[in-house]
């Protein structure tokens, strides 16, 4: 190579293969002192050129480095010149950013705590039930959060006033002038003693937050950096303890409900700790498709897939290109890596849209190369991205926690707060990865290599790369790879429900069943005159008719459940599937569960041995 230095602090390397130009530019970035940084442009190389040099790519699961990011802009300029030539370009993902004060709103809004802001939203009672059961780091976020809101309607002299987080946060019977922010209602939470652990070890009884915060403060005044130096995967392995593990999909609608609350609670609580400051955008509405298999969204595409295959989670065309790459081995080198031919991959697509539900398509003349893209393709074209708009810049943000344990927390509380349609469709996708990787002897795709790869994929969305700068991209590519390594490495841990949110939830409804029933008894004995009267009268009263003085509440019947008769009050925005989930208010058992520990915990359960679809 012949090396010449140019006058923007950078390096030109230029040689010639198979008479074919081959240029790299690595540029020093002035931004670090500490590591050296380089941003690889492959100009006129064809591709697969018999006489392309080997460059070294990385073996090691640990660390990611440079040279391994070569397939990074690799499968960037593949990206770019398969979507050239489109003759019907989709619409780009526009990003709108809150206006001051609507972003927090619409995560009080999110976290169930509207009432807040807006007195008729939700039910006091339940939200005063959601904040007795919050930490300190918690109830600190949500704090944060109501005062952020209050500064702005101040500036817009609005006369609606938010109350006083002293007013929230303050214990029963307390004066006013003697209040201590931050306070929990009803009670005070003892920051929770956090043992010292092993590194390997991920404590799921402690709020992430807590000991984050007990972490932070241990480190001050040490001389050591916050963050790890080195770019190393730990061992990582969950607590267990005798009541088991929860995963998502153990818990019923209802409680995943409040588990969603809890868990965007924690998450910001947690990114508060480290002092990073999360801005979530909007998507502005875009014309989609409502049908079809590539470009559309995935819970319309779902639910088209749902009326063929009733419980599926994961989009059947993903699921069976996925068996078809599989089919064909997994020893395949480079595979995920070497492209398809683009014109042919563009040609297959159109097939596909055509014959896939008709079961008409030729699926042993599909190479295994073009399936692979098609499977990229297809994550790309998605209107909005796997991670969603919502949460995107989140998941980038969590390489900005000082420890890998952090890093690994947050990203499992991001998980749970993704859609169960991208949720699911992301576990789909990582176990595959796994099993490429498992084959890495054969293959040459490391976990490194699978992440470089797929990064650009999962993360570049449409207009993506006209939104950011030159700068920011080749920053951003190495933190989306170090994100998708994580998800594909840590995916048995991310996946599971930790055990303090459990706890949050078990109390949530313990609350709310004291409120509900104050003498056990009565109300069984009610349950059995009603269900008695109603069986009676079934037919004699039209479904049309409406007890007047029910004045907004029905009674509704389920003889098939343990609570055979509820009563529910009517809402603007109740729905069929809101009934039913309050009768549905189960949770799957790990199988290494000991029940006399559970019972010692939840000593009101009832237990049911039913079949579960997954």
């Amino acid at each position: 190579l012949n090396w010449s230095k140019r006058s923007n602090n950078s390096f030109l390397a230029k040689s010639n293969f198979s008479s074919k130009n081959f240029a790299i530019l690595i540029i020093l970035s002035p931004l670090s002192t500490s590591r050296r940084t380089g941003h690889y442009s492959v100009q006129n190389r064809a591709r697969n050129a018999p006489g392309k040099p080997p460059y070294h790519r990385c073996n090691s699961q640990d660390s990611l480095d440079e040279l391994a990011m070569d397939d990074y802009w690799t499968e960037v300029e593949n990206i770019t010149l398969s979507g050239e030539g489109d003759a019907e370009p989709q619409e780009e993902v526009q990003l709108k950013v809150p206006d001051e004060g609507e972003q927090e709103e619409a995560w009080l809004t999110e976290a169930g705590l509207a009432t807040l802001f807006d007195e008729s939203a939700s039910d006091p009672e339940d939200m005063m039930g959601l904040l007795s059961t919050l930490t300190r780091t918690q109830a600190a976020a949500v704090e944060k959060r109501v005062e952020k809101l209050q500064q702005t309607l101040r500036k817009r002299n609005k006369q609606h006033q938010v109350p006083d987080v002293r007013d929230i946060f303050k214990l029963p019977g307390t004066p006013e002038s003697k209040v201590s922010l931050p306070l929990v209602p009803f009670h005070l939470p003892v920051m929770p003693e956090i043992v010292s652990e092993p590194e390997t070890d991920i404590n799921l009884e402690v709020s992430f937050s807590d000991q984050a915060l007990s972490y932070k403060e241990g480190s001050k005044g040490s001389s050591e950096a916050l963050t790890d130096a080195d770019d190393k995967l730990p061992n990582f392995k969950l607590s267990r303890d005798k009541t088991g593990l929860t995963k998502v999909g153990d818990l019923s609608p209802h409680d995943m409900k409040k588990v969603h609350r809890l868990v965007l609670i924690e998450m910001t609580a947690l990114f508060d700790t480290a002092g990073i400051d999360l801005k979530a955008h909007k998507a502005v509405k875009l014309k989609v498709k409502e049908s079809g298999l590539f470009g559309v969204p995935l819970a319309a595409l779902l639910e088209q897939d749902q009326r063929r295959q009733p419980g599926t989670k994961v989009p059947i065309i993903l699921q069976r290109l996925i068996s078809h790459i599989e089919d064909e081995g997994l020893d395949t080198e480079g595979l995920l890596r070497i492209p398809g031919a683009a014109i042919r991959v563009k040609a297959v697509c159109v097939e596909l849209e055509g014959k896939f539900y008709e079961g008409l398509f030729p699926w042993e003349s599909l190479k295994q190369h073009d399936a692979a893209s098609l499977l990229k393709l297809f994550i790309r074209e998605l209107p909005h991205p796997l991670l969603t708009v919502k949460y995107l810049s989140a998941f980038i943000a969590v390489l900005r926690l000082p420890t890998k344990k952090q890093q690994l927390q947050a990203l499992n509380l991001l998980v749970l707060l993704l859609p169960e349609s991208s949720r699911d469709t992301l576990k789909a996708l990582m176990e595959f990865f796994q099993r490429v990787i498992d084959h890495k002897e054969q293959n040459k795709m490391t976990l490194n290599n699978v992440a470089v790869v797929m990064a650009p994929n999962i993360f570049m969305f449409k207009g993506f790369r006209n939104k950011i700068s030159e700068q920011q991209e080749f920053s951003l590519a190495t933190e989306t790879a170090n994100i998708v390594r994580l998800l594909i490495r840590y995916q048995n841990l991310l996946w599971t429900i930790p055990k303090f949110i459990m706890n949050q939830v078990r109390k949530q409804n313990t609350e709310n069943q004291k409120k509900m029933s104050k003498d056990r008894a009565m109300m069984k004995l009610l349950k059995k005159m009603a269900y008695e009267r109603e069986k009676h009268e079934k037919q004699e009263k039209p479904l049309s008719e409406v007890d007047s003085s029910s004045q907004g509440f029905i009674r509704v019947q389920a003889p098939q459940f343990s609570k055979v008769s509820m009563a529910v009050q009517l809402t603007e925005e109740l729905q069929a599937s809101d009934v039913l989930s309050r009768f549905l208010k189960e949770r799957c058992l790990d199988e290494e569960t000991y029940m006399k520990d559970l019972l010692e915990l939840n000593p009101s359960a009832e237990w049911f041995i039913k079949c579960i679809q997954r």
